[in-house]
């Protein structure tokens, strides 16, 4: 699981704030869905990668539900309050929680934190060294790249660039995720530095359809 498509279960009863941070995050890339209760909360948390929860339920107290999901194991949890007060966010770590935000927390520091703590809680697989796709050889430690057994020359950039589309033969990896895998931003701006990569990259590779646009997304790695 990536930081990107991970499941994000939203807790909240009010249904307007409930969907707009829906949408918000399924445009940020992420899975995301509401339910509007506590008991709904821990019914359904175990379908989820992160809990965004909100500590105003009006069945159960938030509270309650973070320290029931926090013994289930260690499923990242953000708690959102509506009173921006250390007592509120010591209460709330003591529960249990990640991280603790107030309902009016905007949309990008929402991302910030929800990539913060993911970054924290979901294991970082490990690459094969070698990444195939006949006839073009990835040697991932040495960052060595081989097209029919000649070497390619990749800036750095070119080669992070081309690693993790191939390490996705069959996936669509989104402009967002790349600038901020390859680049380390997620300034809109930098995304004409991709476009410019993909083109040396499929220059250097000896066609364009190494490497597929896919409008609207990102790229997917192709077959040269």
């Amino acid at each position: 699981m990536t930081q990107l498509g991970a499941r994000v279960l939203v807790v909240e009863d009010d249904d307007t704030a409930a969907q707009s941070r829906v949408r918000e995050l399924r445009r940020q890339g992420y899975a995301a869905r509401s339910v509007d209760t506590g008991a709904k909360a821990l019914r359904s948390h175990e379908q989820s990668d992160l809990v965004l929860l909100g500590l105003d339920l009006p069945d159960i107290d938030g509270l309650e539900v973070c320290r029931s999901i926090r013994e289930t194991g260690n499923k990242p949890i953000i708690s959102v309050t509506p009173h921006d007060t250390e007592m509120d966010r010591v209460l709330a770590l003591q529960a249990g929680a990640d991280d603790c935000v107030v309902t009016s927390c905007g949309a990008r520091e929402m991302a910030a934190r929800i990539e913060a703590v993911l970054r924290r809680a979901l294991p970082r697989p490990q690459p094969h060294r070698f990444l195939r796709l006949d006839p073009l050889r990835i040697d991932v430690l040495t960052r060595e790249v081989r097209l029919a057994g000649e070497p390619v020359a990749l800036t750095g950039k070119e080669f992070e660039l081309l690693c993790l589309l191939a390490s996705r033969p069959e996936g669509v990896v989104s402009r967002k995720e790349l600038m901020a895998r390859v680049w380390d931003t997620s300034w809109a701006d930098s995304s004409r530095t991709i476009d410019t990569h993909v083109s040396s990259l499929r220059a250097k590779l000896g066609s364009p359809t190494w490497i597929i646009t896919v409008r609207g997304v990102g790229y997917r790695m192709g077959r040269g």
